[in-house]
């Protein structure tokens, strides 16, 4: 790794910002730069914008890490181990930690690829939340969204697994998008994707969004939430699959602002929609882009493979 915090050597700013249709000059000032925090990271992941201390913590998966970065004082690391805490060394790629997000009272709650579980750390403590469906492991909890109810939607890939979809130790026959409830049931939402891996609810909750990073299904989907919690039948929101190889991205992680707009990261960066579906921007990185999230201070800030960046909106996120 790099300086923990932006070195002389980094550059101010990398790739650019494709203005598609002029819509994107509402959300998107006309000097916004794809600007350069801190790089050097090994794949980060998961970024989550602490307001009660205005700082920002993301994933470095590979090393096992989370990392915090506050203005003024650069990077540090906030807790290791974060996703595996096992005796054994771990024989995979990504043990680390992936999604992060707060609950409803501001305790950090974590997807744990290692440990395959979801947990929330808090007082220096870790407590596991969910673990389980019908008595099976998860594959490796990937990303995960609160519901006003305090209810959890999460995505469990295999990625966090030593062998990935072949690995032994894995236990359920489908890569699910789950429910975990406030009374610590666990439902199925569905099984129908290859690869779930970003999720996130529309301002209203009447939405999710589900990124697949399938190479040959590079899609994100929207489903209907009922007033039960369920989803209804899902819709394609966006198929990059043309784009896969072209530029560098796959689906992954999403933030929606307030006015619904959709900050899903693809093929090429991050890609801006409506909430109707129709693209509108692009903050094209030229790095492999895994996720973003809203600070309360204006800006989207941008996980990008070794980078973690920023750029100046002109909206919030989603509350």
């Amino acid at each position: 790794m790099l300086s923990a915090s932006a070195s002389a050597e980094a550059p101010k700013s990398i790739g650019k910002i494709e203005r598609l249709d002029p819509a994107i000059d509402q959300l998107i000032p006309a000097d916004s730069q794809i600007e350069v925090l801190a790089d050097g990271f090994d794949w980060i992941e998961g970024p989550v914008w602490v307001p009660q201390g205005k700082y920002l913590l993301f994933s470095d998966i590979p090393p096992n890490k989370i990392m915090k970065w506050k203005e003024g004082e650069g990077v540090s690391v906030y807790l290791e181990p974060s996703g595996y805490t096992g005796k054994e060394p771990f024989t995979g790629k990504e043990p680390g930690t992936n999604g992060l997000a707060l609950d409803p009272t501001g305790i950090l709650t974590a997807c744990c690829h290692g440990d395959r579980n979801l947990v929330k750390l808090f007082d220096g403590q870790r407590k596991v939340i969910a673990d389980k469906y019908d008595g099976k492991r998860f594959n490796s909890p990937n990303d995960l969204v609160f519901h006003s109810s305090g209810d959890i939607y999460f995505t469990d890939p295999p990625y966090g697994l030593p062998k990935n979809f072949d690995d032994p130790g894995r236990e359920q026959d489908w890569c699910g998008v789950y429910r975990l409830k406030k009374d610590g049931q666990v439902d199925l939402v569905t099984s129908q994707h290859t690869r779930p891996n970003g999720i996130a609810l529309s301002p209203d909750e009447k939405t999710l969004y589900v990124a697949q990073s399938d190479p040959k299904a590079a899609t994100i989907t929207s489903y209907p939430v009922k007033a039960d919690g369920t989803v209804g039948e899902g819709k394609l929101f966006y198929d990059g699959t043309s784009q896969v190889g072209k530029v560098k991205g796959l689906p992954d992680g999403m933030a929606i602002d307030a006015q619904g707009n959709v900050w899903a990261t693809g093929p090429g960066g991050v890609l801006v929609f409506t909430p109707e579906g129709k693209q509108i921007g692009q903050l094209s990185t030229g790095e492999a882009t895994s996720n973003c999230t809203f600070g309360a201070d204006g800006y989207l800030y941008v996980t990008a493979d070794r980078y973690l960046c920023r750029v100046k909106t002109n909206v919030s996120g989603k509350k």
